[in-house]
């Protein structure tokens, strides 16, 4: 992906600490996403289908049995329940949903209920199908993509070079071996990262610019929220005006990818949450995360109407994953939201997005084992980013 900065510039943009230098960058990144994507958005919501119990020692994460936090815990969902989930998502706006599962890989028996799942949705919903189950192989891919998955999730999660300091059990190259095994089974890719796990400003260019070498479809950025018995878990929250200022970054560096707010965004930006779209975000993660609450979607599609961005779900939505595909929406033939609201029927469904705070049980943690490399299982001598 041909990136509009060079590494240095990224650079020098992430020294930047003035606010009326910090509002130009945004600026700039405002108009390359609006002149790539025009008024088009890409709400998402995800239903954390298989959660707890994960046996890999990713340092921002409180599935994992190597941190000291009470594990949220449920076992695969039927693929009845991964529907109701779905209906419910696109009751609130969404345009695609995401079944996400803990754990490097799926068993069988598991990886079945997904595809089954992905039918249900695929058949019984307008909305575009994605998954984050793991690792997976070409066959696993392609299965996938029969199924009616037309987007695949998976993360580096930080730069290569700082990646030892976040998981010792996941490696960096299955990562990439999975992300290559889904672009050839022809399906679009989504890949992104988390800020604030410690990294410095040299590694966050070093990770944006990875990004743009795999060119993914899709770049989720996430923003470490601490949680408490995580490595990563005695960390600050970052300073709102450093959030947008690397989204705006990230979005020069790779200026054809659907960028999305993910995880941690109400915790670390606050009232700047509607600066962080106008950097250059496509759309947000509507709703509830994997084991935290968001927004509500009313105060999701909120921050975008206010910039003029267009939330309104189409007809092609599940036949087009990407946005800008929707018909008509780049030849100006937007869609009257209002107009359609007052003229559409009443909604017989009583939307109940996925709620963490509902729906998991906690277990608590009889013991917790040592990182596999020897780490301790919270923060000391990981680098503070600047």
């Amino acid at each position: 992906m041909p990136s509009l900065i060079s590494p240095e510039e990224a650079l020098r943009l992430g020294e930047l600490e003035e606010l009326e230098e910090i509002e130009e960058l945004v600026e700039r990144a405002w108009q390359v996403r609006v002149n790539r994507f025009a008024d088009s958005t890409d709400m998402c919501s995800l239903v954390n289908a298989k959660s707890g119990g994960c046996a890999e020692d990713c340092g921002f994460c409180a599935q994992s049995k190597y941190a000291e936090a009470d594990t949220p815990m449920h076992a695969m969902m039927e693929p009845e329940q991964i529907l109701e989930h779905a209906r419910a998502a696109e009751a609130a706006g969404a345009h695609r949903f995401c079944m996400v599962t803990q754990g490097q890989g799926l068993s069988r028996r598991d990886f079945e209920k997904v595809l089954v799942g992905a039918r249900l949705v695929a058949e019984h919903t307008n909305l575009k199908r994605c998954v984050s189950i793991g690792h997976m192989s070409l066959e696993r891919a392609r299965a996938l993509r029969d199924a009616g998955i037309q987007r695949v999730h998976h993360n580096v999660e930080t730069a290569e070079s700082y990646y030892p300091e976040v998981s010792s059990t996941v490696r960096y190259e299955g990562r990439l071996r999975t992300i290559e095994a889904v672009r050839s089974a022809g399906l679009e890719t989504c890949v992104g990262g988390i800020l604030n796990l410690g990294e410095t400003r040299e590694q966050r260019v070093e990770m944006a610019f990875q990004l743009a070498a795999i060119n993914p479809t899709s770049v989720p950025i996430n923003l470490l929220n601490p949680r408490p018995g995580t490595k990563f878990g005695d960390r600050e929250l970052m300073d709102p005006w450093e959030v947008v200022k690397w989204i705006a970054i990230f979005r020069l560096v790779l200026p054809d990818a659907l960028f999305r707010l993910c995880g941690g965004r109400v915790e670390n930006l606050g009232e700047l949450e509607g600066m962080a779209v106008r950097a250059g975000l496509n759309g947000v993660m509507m709703g509830n995360f994997l084991t935290t609450l968001g927004n509500t979607p009313e105060e999701d599609r909120a921050m975008f109407e206010e910039l003029g961005l267009n939330v309104a779900p189409q007809p092609d939505n599940g036949a087009h994953p990407r946005p800008d595909n929707r018909a008509g929406w780049l030849e100006g033939d937007t869609p009257d939201v209002l107009a359609e609201a007052f003229e559409a029927p009443a909604a017989e469904l009583d939307v109940r997005l996925w709620d963490p705070s509902s729906q998991l049980r906690f277990a608590a943690k009889r013991s917790v084992p040592p990182r596999p490399d020897g780490a301790p299982n919270r923060g000391q001598g990981s680098v503070q980013a600047a």
